[in-house]
């Protein structure tokens, strides 16, 4: 993860659920790597908005570490025990809060950033399944499915910062959630194990990695695929297969970078009209 100021580029040494992981900075200039801190479990990390924390996500511990950006000194954590596998974010458009993916638990968790608490837990729900109404921990009333669960990955805030995208692996597309209200508002059929998701340096689509597999640990050449979704209209304009479901790996290489607010960040329309040749 790139620092804040563009600094440090910082490495996340993931223990898989022990407590001796570790985070590497490495400077972009010289490419040298530094002094290796002591962290537990940090399978992801991001900056704050307003640059002064780092959170890592120590995801087999469901807990967020609100960490210092230069030293790594830790601030403050947050149990977060309803979100199992907690992992990927985006922040809304004003840095108050951010939206966690629920790896292992079919669902999305929002958290408080001024406050540093969690305000809001939603099961993503595939259309058609079965479901019911039940108390949340909170008190309030909460729609569960009551046969089936989905397993969010990836998620991205839309250019005007109202609404958030999130690739389900299992459910094989994306849902929309409101952030304000934070509720689910639909779900969009993309593909075999939707994973990654990228927006185009305009900021009007946003790649979809498709898989080819719902499983973690896949079969080689399922059928991967790219789907293009346009944000204005929420509806899939394209679909590129792409061989021995390299689908994952490009998406998350690809040189057209961008998000809203992105300082340098180019607005010229980078949607090409042609899948790129698989290597």
């Amino acid at each position: 993860m790139p620092s804040w100021d563009l600094r440090t580029l910082w490495v996340a040494n993931n223990a898989e659920g022990r407590r001796d992981g570790s985070l590497t900075p490495i400077d972009p200039k010289t490419g040298k790597p530094g002094k290796p801190i002591a962290v537990d479990d940090p399978y992801n990390m991001y900056s704050t908005p307003d640059g002064k924390s780092v959170i890592v996500v120590a995801e087999a511990f469901k807990r967020l570490d609100f960490r210092d950006p230069k030293t790594m000194a830790l601030q403050s954590s947050l149990e977060v025990p309803r979100c199992g596998g907690i992992n990927h974010a985006d922040f809304s458009i004003d840095g108050r809060f951010a939206v966690f993916t629920c790896e292992f638990d079919g669902a999305v968790t929002k958290i408080d950033l001024v406050a540093r608490k969690v305000v809001g837990h939603i099961q993503l729900i595939k259309p058609g399944l079965p479901t019911q109404t039940v108390k949340g921990i909170d008190g309030r009333d909460e729609t569960v499915c009551t046969t089936w669960k989905g397993m969010p990955q990836d998620i991205r805030v839309s250019p005007d910062g109202r609404l958030f995208f999130v690739a389900d692996m299992m459910s094989d597309g994306v849902y929309v959630v409101d952030g304000e209200a934070f509720r689910q508002l639909e779900f969009i059929p993309t593909g075999i194990g939707t994973h990654g998701l990228y927006p185009t340096r305009d900021g009007r689509k946003l790649y979809v990695a498709n898989r080819g597999s719902n499983k973690i640990h896949g079969k080689p050449r399922g059928k991967g695929s790219v789907s293009i979704l346009d944000f204005a209209t929420r509806r899939v304009e394209a679909t590129w297969p792409i061989p021995a479901a390299a689908a994952r790996t490009w998406a998350t290489s690809a040189p057209t970078a961008s998000c809203c607010g992105c300082r340098g960040a180019s607005t010229t329309s980078s949607t090409p009209s042609t899948p790129p040749t698989a290597a």
